[in-house]
Parts: structure tokens; sequence; C-alpha cells
């Protein structure tokens, strides 16, 4: 167990490798940490360490991934909140010395990375991290902290290891994109309710979407409850349910054109009036976003029969209730028979 960091509403715990951070359960605590609970983050993933003042008598301790390593944040896109970034460990002021003690750690480390691992790109030992804003484009935040309650104190602190004399550690900054993600995703199977229908994925290889009769338009009933297969996708579009027309829409493979607005297109659910809540959509779009990375990796395999019945099976209720023409049933079910 290596040296243990504690502030408001998270826990660092520093590895010989990695950095492992804890979120703490509680009111105060953003439900997307209580959410993700866990997370480690290998000293590879990261870009470099930030310590700058926070609000209300803190200091704020930011380590910032690489681009490409952490499939949640890939998955955001520069829409979390500050208060709602995992990276972020916000302490009391009186701790800004304990603070800089472990900037410097980790920035030592990532000095010492092997040239191989900064990519072509190399190392910006000068750049200007001295901020938030000067970082945003890399893990997509904005604004100043909002910062709720006290520190939680440290642990371990008498068991410090001795700071390699290496004077003001370097202000590290590598921002290589990764060519695989380094950071595992939230755990699945997952699922959670849209404004629209329900959406769920197994945990690896398949996502269903199943319309809400309240919600969902006439253009997604005539098309059907709608499954996946990840090997079929290229990506995930997230929009966060806090700004206008916030959604989850899958990105399939070959570009075939898609309806304009999410709330016409069936590969997609929509969010709104407390459905499709960050803490919910935004892990499930990193697990099948991560999903998507894995299959690219191995070989393709055919559709589950029973998945593939089941999806006829609804196209016949469609068909039987008027809702697809025979021509249209005739050509989706030639379609689905010809994905087994």
């Amino acid at each position: 167990m290596g040296d243990v960091l504690a502030g408001n509403q998270a826990t660092w715990e520093f590895e010989s490798d990695a950095l492992v951070i804890r979120f703490d359960r509680g009111n105060r605590t953003p439900r997307l940490f209580s959410v993700l609970r866990e997370r480690r983050i290998p000293h590879e993933a990261l870009a470099s360490v930030t310590l700058t003042p926070g609000k209300r008598g803190t200091v704020v301790l930011h380590a910032v991934p690489r681009p490409g390593a952490d499939p949640l944040m890939e998955a955001a896109a520069g829409q979390l909140a500050e208060h709602c970034d995992p990276y972020r460990l916000v302490l009391p002021a009186d701790r800004e010395t304990l603070a800089e003690y472990y900037r410097d750690e980790l920035r030592t480390v990532l000095a010492r990375r092997p040239a191989s691992a900064w990519g072509a790109a190399g190392v910006a030992g000068a750049a200007d991290v001295s901020g938030p804003a000067d970082v945003a484009g890399a893990v997509g935040v904005t604004g100043a902290a909002e910062v709720a309650g006290a520190a939680t104190g440290i642990a371990g602190a008498s068991h410090l290891p001795d700071a390699p004399d290496v004077g003001d550690a370097p202000d590290i900054v590598d921002m290589t994109p990764t060519d695989r993600f380094l950071v595992a995703p939230p755990a699945g199977p997952q699922s959670f309710k849209a404004y629209d229908g329900k959406a769920s994925f197994d945990g690896h290889g398949e996502v269903a979407f199943r319309w809400s009769w309240t919600g969902a338009s006439s253009e997604k009933w005539k098309a059907g409850d709608q499954t996946f297969q990840v090997r079929d996708l290229c990506g995930v579009e997230w929009r966060s349910p806090e700004v206008l027309d916030g959604h989850l829409r899958l990105l399939p493979r070959g570009g075939e054109p898609r309806a304009p607005q999410p709330d016409l297109d069936p590969a997609s659910v929509v969010f709104g009036l407390g459905y499709g809540p960050v803490h919910l959509s935004l892990p499930f779009a990193a697990a099948v976003l991560a999903a998507i990375r894995t299959t690219d990796r191995v070989p393709a395999r055919v559709a589950a029969p029973g998945a593939v019945a089941e999806r006829i099976r609804h196209l016949g209720e469609l068909h039987q209730a008027g809702l697809v023409t025979d021509e249209e049933f005739s050509a989706k079910k030639a379609e689905l028979l010809a994905e087994l």
C-alpha cells in the first residue's frame, strides 16, 4: 500500500506504478463519483499534474490524463463540469505544502518515463500548465472548482518516502495520444432510462434500445426496438443532459445516412426531464466505447441467433400492426437473417 492523501470527496493512493483514486460516498459527493467508486490510473496514462488555488481556502491537485487514455473522459468530450472531474482532488489550503510534495513526486515519475513513452511529440518541459484553463482542451473542464465541506485529512504521512534530490520537479506535459485505453472503463453490464426508451449494455458485445410508449417518436416505433452488435459500431456520441439536445448516439460503421435529429434516429436515445443523468449515461457511453475499441482488436463474431430471432419477432408484430409495409418487412427480415 502506498501513501494516502485524503481530500474532499476523494482519496488518492500513490502506488509505485499508478495513482489509485477512491471516491467518498455522501450527500455532497457528485453522483458520478459514487458510481465510479474507484479508478486506477497507470502513470503511463498521465499527461501532467498541477496544483492551483481553489475556492474558499482550498487548493486543487489535478492529474491530467493523456488524450485517448481514459474512455470516460473520451466519451465526455469536454462536457464535464469541474466539480465532476474525477481527476481533481480538493484540499484545505493549509495542506498546500503536502500537495506540492505529491505533485513533485508524480512529476518526477513522469520525467523518468522512457523516451519511447512520449511518442513523436516529445516532452514539453516548459509548457505553462499553471491552471485548469491551460488543460481544458485535454480533459474538458471549464470554470472554477465549486467546493463543499472540508477535506478529510491524510493517512500514512509518517511513512512518506524520501523525496529524490532533483530540485524543483520539471513541469512535464505529455499530450501524445495513446494507441489504446490505459484506464479501465466503468464495469458492465449497465442500463439507464432515457426520455424515449431504456438503454442496456451486456458489458461486452451488445447494446439494446427499448422504446417507451410515451417518449419515443413515431420514427423509432416504426423502426422497432433496436439491438446493436458492438462489432458493428465505430464510436459513440454523448451529449450531456445538462445542455440542450442531450442524447446518446451510437455510430455505426460504414457511414450510412442517418436522421439529422437524435429523436428521429433509432441508433439514439434522448435525454431530458431527469432521464439520462450524467452519472448513469456517461459511464454507459464509456463502457460501450471501450468495448468498441476492444472489438477492433479481435476477430469479428457472428450475431447470436437468439438476438436475431427476437428482432424478427418484434418486426413481425410491427408488420401485423400495420406500422411497416410488406416491402419493408421483407427487406428488414432479410437483413436480419444475413447477420447469422
